[in-house]
């Protein structure tokens, strides 16, 4: 079993420094555009509808490799031309927003209809009642499964392997490949993806407790 240099762990620490960054970047678009998505889905308008729920099946239901190959091998046909690392943000950030974005529907269908009444009847107009009813009263219950999607999302980028962002899976595939042992490598990779996934899954349940702190007070 060939065991790894110091140039090949250079290599890893920069490959998870990648797999990093394009997450969270690929996390916030999906976040920033999940809530207004999940806020068309719910407005009952057709307009705004049917646009929106077109894109959440849309985005789960095409694998992430194929969207990822539309956006970085398809888009010179269409006169885009994108670099691997922004296709594959945008790939990740697009996708997750269609799951993020039923994530957030089913929360703020789970508010009680009780205490939006109850808004309504002390004078808060609609949209102060989903800014300060709604939506605080849904985040504590999206959270946990928004946490299990970031998760999911992470894991998800080392299919960004396929358009050549060197990330945590190319670059263990490379190191492989020039060592002629596939284990070592691999089993680095794995490591560095249960470290991330575990600090992520960590901030999700420390995120928990201080929004459930504020809710009690």
């Amino acid at each position: 079993m060939t065991l790894l240099s110091s140039e090949h762990a250079l290599l890893f620490a920069h490959a998870f420094g990648v797999t990093v960054s394009v997450t969270a970047v690929g996390l916030a678009i999906a976040v920033v555009l999940a809530l207004p998505l999940a806020l068309a889905l719910r407005s009952g308008r057709i307009a705004l509808v049917w646009p929106a729920r077109a894109w959440v099946e849309l985005m789960r239901g095409a694998p992430l490799v194929v969207l990822l190959f539309l956006a970085y091998y398809g888009g010179p046909s269409f006169g885009v031309v994108l670099s691997a690392t922004t296709a594959g943000v945008l790939g990740l950030g697009l996708y997750g927003a269609g799951y993020f974005a039923e994530i957030w529907r089913l929360g703020l269908d789970s508010v009680p209809k009780g205490e939006i009444e109850a808004a309504r009847l002390l004078g808060l107009s609609r949209d102060q009642t989903l800014v300060h009813v709604q939506i605080p009263r849904a985040l504590r219950l999206v959270l946990p499964p928004a946490t299990g999607q970031a998760i999911n999302l992470l894991k998800e980028s080392a299919v960004l392997s396929v358009v050549t962002v060197p990330e945590l899976t190319k670059t263990a595939g490379e190191i492989a490949n020039l060592t002629f042992s596939a284990v070592v490598p691999y089993l680095v990779a794995a490591l560095l993806y249960w470290v991330a996934v575990e600090a992520l899954a960590r901030a999700g349940r420390a995120a928990e407790r201080r929004v459930a702190a504020v809710s009690r007070d």
